[in-house]
């Protein structure tokens, strides 16, 4: 019994079966083609143009290799060998196929070129042990093209995306950095192979709170980062529904989304962004995003402490004359008194008292600012100045 090497078992093919067969490669390059064009329908435009010489020649040289390894100890592919293989696999990425329709021509080329080979040599008397070390062979050699194809496929395919992210990321730091003329990012976008929408919010979340993120938010939305920082260009939720769709990819990232703007003004949805993440309390066991939209009057107050400062010295001057509890409270009441007009069951409600509470406190609120309250005016500002001092609804 023949002692096959399983991982180069054409070590034990007689030598006499290279001059044998060599003669006939013409012939078994024709009968491999023909059984290609049948099997694998998609290759059949390549084998009946222009290519057919090339792709004949380059068949040729396959079998005349595998031929070659007749009782020898040689590896199957030589690295010049190898990059062919590979380059007929990241030929695959470029024509939009996948690798099985190639693996599935490796499998029609093997058995009919081991048919063709067995039938010459059987004719020739070989022995059957001759035939089953051939069979081992022409597979093993196969696999061997089949690994180096699907080497150069995977690595095609991931420089394409290698590539893209890169284009995707000129992209968004294109639209968040602004001052770009518009026909330089539409040509960023068509090479990205991104849609720009007319549209755009734009959201920051802490670089921790990254993974999944883009699976999450679709082929739709970009990211980039800045130190400390993940940055999201989604197109602008269109409806309620994509609001909550977006805020639900969002939750528990402690992000904050900046207003809807045109993509040409997408800076300035990113900076309101920032400046709501640096000044907003955002309450940290909250999975909300923060909606800058939903906070545009304390972000107002909030962008000038000093000027707000001022104003709440002027206006709150008449609490400090109170115990620091008593002062929270009346302010927080206050607050809600402005808020609701006076209202008392919507001021019980909002501050979880009882109404008579509310009324005791209100009695206090005007012995603490007399007159004052009845001005629009100091109505108005003592509402600004309270809306920019965050406060608790103590009981």
């Amino acid at each position: 019994m023949v002692d096959v090497d399983r991982d180069l078992p054409w070590t034990a093919l007689p030598p006499s079966l290279t001059p044998l067969l060599s003669g006939h490669v013409p012939v078994f390059t024709e009968e491999l083609l023909a059984a290609v064009h049948q099997d694998v329908p998609v290759y059949a435009t390549s084998l009946d143009g222009p290519l057919r010489p090339e792709i004949q020649h380059g068949v040729e040289s396959a079998l005349t290799r595998f031929l070659d390894l007749a009782a020898s100890e040689q590896p199957a592919l030589r690295d010049e060998d190898w990059l062919v293989y590979e380059l007929l696999g990241r030929a695959e990425v470029h024509q939009g196929r996948p690798m099985d329709a190639l693996f599935a021509a490796y499998r029609s080329a093997a058995r009919t070129t081991l048919r063709s080979m067995s039938k010459v040599a059987m004719e020739a008397g070989a022995e059957a042990s001759v035939l089953i070390v051939l069979a081992e062979s022409v597979f093993a050699y196969i696999e061997e093209l089949s690994a180096a194809s699907a080497q150069g496929y995977a690595l095609e395919q991931s420089e394409r995306a290698g590539e893209q992210d890169r284009l995707l990321d000129t992209v968004a730091e294109m639209l968040i950095r602004g001052h770009v003329e518009e026909d330089v990012v539409r040509a960023a976008v068509l090479a990205a192979g991104w849609a720009l929408p007319e549209r755009v919010v734009v959201v920051t979340l802490p670089t921790d709170r990254r993974t999944g993120l883009r699976s999450r938010l679709g082929a739709h939305a970009l990211l980039t980062s800045r130190p400390g920082d993940i940055i999201a260009v989604v197109p602008e939720p269109s409806s309620p529904t994509a609001r909550q769709k977006l805020g639900r990819v969002l939750a528990g990232r402690n992000a904050v989304v900046g207003p809807g703007r045109a993509w040409q003004s997408a800076p300035d949805s990113l900076r309101l962004a920032v400046m709501a993440r640096d000044l907003l309390q955002h309450d940290p066991d909250d999975e909300r995003p923060l909606w800058v939209t939903e906070h545009l009057t304390q972000l107002l107050l909030l962008s000038d402490r000093a000027m707000v400062e001022d104003l709440a010295a002027q206006r709150l001057t008449p609490l400090e004359q109170l115990r620091p509890a008593q002062r929270e409270r009346l302010g927080a009441t206050l607050l809600s008194w402005l808020q609701h007009h006076g209202h008392r069951a919507a001021m019980a409600a909002d501050l979880l008292i009882h109404k008579q509470t509310v009324g005791y406190r209100v009695n206090q609120l005007r012995e603490v600012f007399g007159e004052a309250l009845n001005d629009p005016q100091t109505r108005f500002e003592l509402e600004l100045v309270l809306r920019a001092r965050p406060h608790q609804n103590p009981s």
